[in-house]
């Protein structure tokens, strides 16, 4: 077992090697067209300054919030927050009237007093009365509090994309547990590189590129989100940078790298793991992944579809060193909840096998056999203990077979030949006339039905009114399509009637940045259905 498994918390793996002189985290600035470094021993005497500085202003317990954009002042913070023994609020700067709007709702339920920022971001932050500019802090600084593995470390707010955003109280030993799956499920060690552009303030950006190279002893290698979708090269330039490479990003993130192609001669045959998560897993995308960087050296068993949810911190599952793989389903068996292979029905990508924690599919209080679908249920050291303020702790004090304290994730599952399958989110599911519908899949054809539809901007839910069940499509338009919304239309009813035998009860198309978007950039169903999914022609 690691030493670093044996550890109270995650500070303490970062100062066990407060001594090192190698580069923990670099962050490439292309805006100035700079990288800016930090080693361990560097980056924990800074942590100590913070650390001092927030004992003075703050009392334990307290939480802080991080408002900094993808900069080096961001782990500083995070990490100055947990030595201090506060309970850190990862967040962001905000840059919209609509994030400016969520960002209040957030602090007013965490009850953050202290808020932590860089002198890049202070300057467009609203006034408050306790404001600490982290990379502008000097003094000999405070050695790290010492905590109980059970106590809060910070708080992961969900994104939002079913309900108003719930702050998951993440213990310090969840942080261990999560990444020393992490660690054990895509063999990162101190000679791997974390790579990436993933938001600190997502929780799959907080754990890959901030505390798993701590926990590791490896480094991390990042750069702002926005700099990636403006210039997906920019992505594909690191990964070839670097020496064993693990990156993660949304399905979304590979189809736009694809597009993008190669553009220069990289080399990629030192990216170890390029996990695929936070969003349905496309086969279409692997396969077209594969195929344009393949001839670049990258291996196609070196992508990792994976499972993981906020509660979970972050980790649940990934397919393992065989790469992907998947099956075709019969669809109308699908629907009735039940996995059957066939030939020419739905294909699905598995997400592979849990790491140190128990997985169960579970429908009426009961654990399904392999082949029947029910909600997937998760207990773990990695599970939140529950939500911030929120006296409801249904859905992690479940119990199962005599044993207590599981997760009820919301998602639907099932296990096919010992491989976990995600395929749907329980408060989406469509239900018309008895079957089943997934969201997702009919997003999946209405996006591929027309070139005029922006492929992740596509939502699909469900409707009742006096006309009966239905289901209704909104999609965004592609920038600079001009095609005539009667064709995008007929388009869209025919490959949803084609994939999976259901007449739409209406298509709508908006403007591009029409359709709602959660703070990690997914589409907001449920805002969407608020928005869009009244009877209006």
């Amino acid at each position: 077992m690691p030493e670093a498994v044996l550890r109270t918390s995650i500070v303490e793996c970062l100062f066990a090697r407060a001594d090192d002189d190698r580069p923990l985290f670099t962050h490439q600035d292309h805006v100035r067209g700079v990288e800016h470094t930090l080693t361990w021993a560097e980056f924990a005497a800074r942590v100590r300054v913070v650390a001092g500085e927030l004992r003075r202003v703050a009392g334990p317990g307290e939480r802080v919030a991080i408002l900094a954009g993808q900069e080096l002042a961001y782990p500083l913070a995070f990490f100055g927050a947990l030595a201090a023994g506060l309970i850190a609020v990862p967040l962001m700067a905000p840059s919209s009237p609509a994030q400016a709007g969520r960002l209040a709702g957030v602090l007013a339920d965490s009850g953050a007093r202290v808020w932590l920022t860089s002198s890049a971001a202070a300057p467009g932050l609203p006034a408050h009365e306790s404001v600490v500019v982290v990379d502008e802090l000097s003094g000999p600084g405070a050695d790290p509090v010492p905590v109980l593995p059970d106590s809060p470390a910070y708080l992961q707010y969900t994104s939002g994309s079913t309900r108003e955003p719930a702050g998951a109280v993440i213990p310090h030993r969840a942080i261990v547990a999560a990444c020393w799956q992490g660690s054990l499920a895509y063999a990162v060690d101190e000679g791997t590189t974390c790579a990436g552009w993933i938001p600190f303030f997502h929780d799959m950006g907080l754990i890959q590129l901030l505390c798993l190279p701590v926990f590791s002893g490896g480094r991390s290698v990042f750069m702002a989100p926005a700099e990636f979708v403006h210039r997906p090269a920019r992505w594909l330039r690191q990964l070839a940078g670097y020496p064993a490479v693990f990156t993660a990003a949304p399905n979304f993130a590979y189809d736009l790298a694809a597009e993008a192609g190669p553009g220069e001669d990289l080399d990629l045959s030192d990216v170890r793991v390029a996990l695929n998560g936070s969003e349905p897993v496309r086969p279409a995308t692997i396969e077209r992944f594969h195929e344009v960087f393949g001839p670049r050296g990258f291996r196609r068993e070196a992508h990792r579809p994976s499972y993981g949810l906020a509660e979970a911190t972050v980790y649940v599952a990934s397919a393992g060193e065989e790469g992907p793989r998947g099956a075709v389903f019969d669809r109308e068996a699908l629907a009735q909840g039940r996995a059957v292979e066939t030939d020419g029905g739905q294909e699905l990508v598995s997400v592979g096998r849990p790491v140190g924690q128990l997985v169960r599919i579970v429908r009426d209080g009961r654990e399904q056999p392999e082949g029947l679908v029910g909600e997937i249920w998760v207990h773990g050291p990695n599970v939140a203990t529950g939500y911030w303020g929120r006296g409801d702790a249904t859905a992690f004090g479940a119990e199962l077979d005599g044993l207590a304290g599981w997760l009820r994730t919301g998602d639907l599952g099932v296990v096919h030949r010992g491989d976990l399958y995600v395929t749907g989110r329980l408060k989406d599911l469509i239900v018309i006339d008895g079957r089943n519908f997934h969201p997702q899949d009919i997003e999946a054809a209405a996006a591929e039905a027309h070139p005029a539809i922006r492929r992740d901007r596509v939502a699909a839910f469900g409707v009742a009114d006096s006309g009966g069940e239905g289901a209704v499509v909104v999609a965004e338009r592609a920038r600079g399509a001009d095609a005539d919304d009667r064709e995008v239309t007929r388009a869209v009813l025919r490959a949803v009637s084609r994939e999976h035998g259901l007449t739409l009860r209406a298509v709508r198309l908006v403007p591009s940045g029409g359709l709602p978007r959660t703070s990690s950039g997914k589409v907001a169903r449920s805002a969407a259905k608020a928005r869009y999914g009244g009877d209006r022609g």
